[in-house]
């Protein structure tokens, strides 16, 4: 649209952004001369704010208009014009600095007579409580978005008694899983404390979803408009995003399932993109016999045979999986002999394990880490159960051997040049005995580390730490390789990708990072949760990482193009523990309500809600055939779930898919298998070991 080029032009100009208005000069293909020819219209004066209006408005206009105009242009104009509205093309843009907070609440400026803000809200609550009961669930969403624009609106035109008794009237009517932010909100009582504020920039800058059906929503249209109350429709209109779907109302429970998070519901388009969840094709190659076999066969002096491999349930199957990514659709790293070998360990391993069920359930060996004063903030297990780690608030990070067999380094520099590299046992000559001990130190970090991931072959670790990096140390030599920085704020999670090569990270900025470890910065940035990420976790095919936040959310984003590809809402708390299904069709999520939800990555949709914590839950895990999830929690409970039996006949038919009519089983008990106390000890990580034992670990806790 030339005029609101125009009129960005001469704001770049009049600006003294030069450069940018170059670059967005060239790129609209428009000469100089033209600009100072073209004059400006009514509109775009309009625009500009050019009748001496108040600049705050124009301003936001302004962001409004760009943001979209930018973008189109390849977002190459990174001035302060994009801050003001990056945030409302969905994350397009990922600008990582704060909106332009005047912009944002400018929009506060046009405002209803203060004194009846409490009639216009009793008068929509009055409405809504005799509406009839199918609609009442739906319309009383709205109860909490409009009581917290109305509240910052009377903040913002400094209406502070008003505002104080608004809040004390009606703050007791918002649901239960709402305390908190109302809690941050009762703290706004001055105009200035809006300025500069998360929570309040987070609230203005997202439109607040609800999802309500078209007969409920034709209702509230028609009775606003009868009482005239422009008040409650400009909010309606300003800061809501109504998804309307045809069919009927949904009912209390099913809204109460999908509720509670910062930004209100997904849109149902946010779901819609297509995932490739499948598994990738397994390399082929043969197992060799065991030894016990290998040797009975050669005493009567026979060729060894290969053994046709035995199609046990670890062995995956050879035709591509229809619903899989392309093989290459991500550079994946290639096969080393090492890892070809610990995969035949693997196949090994899994011909022995253990199928576990209702009838069959594992057993659990529980590492406890005794008088860690140090304070246990993370812990790993490697994928063979060879090694445990701990991160620790002293900043330090402990690595110990579980096995007989102890941790070595590689000898120095000088005795390595002595070794005959021909011989058969070089890998065992190269290890220094001197240094053989179960526990390894490794120091670096400068703050409390917060998460630990070990790489699929073993020979790296991952810790990252409040000091807002994330380090990369070597097994073999027990020494920090790199330091990461590109968060600078304390990084809550780290993972390595099943594949190595790739790892994640998510913060307190409230973005994630996919890095690689050749490459000092990230190679993607994940941006679009509206607080800390605290959690991240990549899918079994490594094409997609699944992020939790304190936002109450959980996003799956696409490694290739770096999309928000899924959005789970439901949760009422922080999510803290994130687990992929092995067949990589399900997600299970645990956050501080205790509540562990199921998801359907394919069709995006809640399938299922596990209640039975009563603390937050930070470890869920899979066991290897996915028949059991195993949910660990700060209540100091290991609790056993009948994962086949939750993701049986389930409904998704369009109709579901269309309109998030979930039908969740009342009762979560009967898929409870067990449930195993500790003494005193939360449980912070769980792993599975290839046969199929549970292990679980925590610090014990002298409370």
């Amino acid at each position: 649209d030339r005029q609101t080029l125009v009129a960005v032009l001469q704001f770049l100009r009049r600006s003294n952004l030069r450069e940018s208005e170059e670059i967005l000069r060239r790129e609209a293909r428009l000469l100089g001369d033209d600009l100072g020819a073209a004059a400006l219209s009514p509109a775009s004066a309009g625009l500009l704010g050019g009748s001496g209006s108040d600049a705050d408005s124009s301003e936001a206009l302004l962001g409004r208009g760009t943001s979209a105009a930018a973008v189109a242009i390849g977002g190459n104009v990174a001035t302060p014009l994009l801050l003001a509205g990056a945030f409302a093309v969905g994350g397009a843009v990922v600008v990582e600095d704060q909106p332009d907070v005047s912009a944002v609440l400018s929009a506060y400026s046009q405002q209803g007579d203060p004194t009846l803000y409490e009639e216009y809200y009793s008068g929509l609550k009055h409405f809504i409580e005799c509406s009839l009961d199918c609609h009442r669930a739906e319309l009383s969403q709205l109860f909490y978005p409009l009581f917290v624009h109305m509240y910052l609106e009377l903040v913002y035109n400094q209406h502070e008694s008003e505002a104080k008794s608004f809040f004390e009237r009606f703050h007791g009517d918002q649901e239960c899983y709402y305390q908190d932010d109302l809690r941050v909100l009762s703290s706004l009582t001055k105009k200035e404390h809006m300025k500069g504020n998360e929570t309040m920039l987070d609230f203005r800058t997202s439109k607040f979803v609800l999802r309500i059906s078209r007969d409920s929503y034709q209702l509230l249209k028609r009775h606003l408009q009868e009482k005239q109350n422009n008040q409650i429709w400009n909010i309606v209109q300003e800061h809501l995003y109504i998804d309307i779907f045809d069919g009927m109302p949904r009912s209390k429970q099913q809204i109460d399932a999908m509720v509670g998070s910062l930004a209100g519901e997904a849109k149902r388009e946010a779901n819609k993109a297509k995932v490739f969840f499948g598994l990738l094709k397994e390399p082929e190659f043969d197992v060799p016999l065991d030894d016990e076999d290998e040797e009975g066969e050669n005493e009567e002096g026979k060729p060894k045979k290969k053994k046709p491999k035995k199609d046990n349930v670890g062995s995956k199957s050879k035709k591509q999986d229809p619903n899989a990514p392309p093989q290459n659709r991500i550079p994946l790293p290639e096969l080393k002999d090492s890892d070809k070998l610990d995969k035949v360990m693997n196949m090994k391993e899994a011909a022995r394990r253990v199928r576990l069920g209702p009838e069959c359930l594992p057993s659990i060996c529980f590492y406890t880490f005794l008088n860690a004063y140090q304070g246990l903030t993370a812990v790993d297990i490697t994928d063979d159960s060879s090694m445990i780690v701990g991160g620790f608030a002293d900043s330090t990070v402990r690595v110990w051997s579980v096995t007989p067999k102890k941790l070595r380094s590689v000898k120095t520099a000088a005795d390595l040049s002595l070794i005959d590299k021909e011989s058969d046992d070089v890998l065992e000559r190269i290890m220094d005995e001197k240094t053989a001990s179960e526990l390894k130190i490794l120091y670096g970090h400068s703050g409390p580390v917060y998460g630990t991931s070990f790489s699929p072959d073993r020979n790296y670790l991952l810790s990252c730490s409040e000091d807002g990096t994330v380090r990369l140390w070597s097994l073999q030599t027990f020494t920090c390789l790199v330091g990461y920085k590109g968060h600078n704020y304390p990084v809550w999670d780290t993972q390595f990708s099943p594949y190595g090569y790739y790892f994640v990270s998510g913060g307190h900025d409230r973005v994630a990072r996919l890095w690689a470890t050749d490459h000092y910065q990230p190679l993607r940035i994940f941006a679009g949760h509206l607080a800390d990420v605290t959690c991240t976790r990549f899918h079994p095919n490594s094409n997609y990482i699944a992020t939790g936040s304190a936002d109450r959310t959980i996003r799956l984003w696409d490694v290739l193009n770096g999309n928000c590809v899924r959005i789970f809402t439901g949760h009422k708390g922080p999510i803290h523990s994130l687990a992929f299904s092995p067949n990589g069709r399900f997600l299970a999520t645990g956050a501080t309500d205790g509540r562990v939800l199921l998801w359907d990555i394919g069709h995006g949709l809640m399938v299922g809600e596990l209640k039975g914590h009563t603390d937050t839950i930070y470890a869920l895990r899979f066991s290897r055939d996915g028949e059991i999830l195993a949910s660990g929690s700060m209540d100091n409970t290991v609790r056993l779930w009948d994962a086949v039996k939750a993701f049986e006949d389930l409904e998704t038919d369009d109709f579901t898919t269309a309109t998030g009519h979930i039908n969740l089983p009342e009762n979560s008990q009967d898929l409870l298998l067990g449930t195993y106390m500790t003494k005193s000890t939360p449980v912070v990580h769980l792993h599975f070991t290839r046969r199929n034992l549970l292990l679980a670990a925590g610090a014990y806790s002298s409370q």
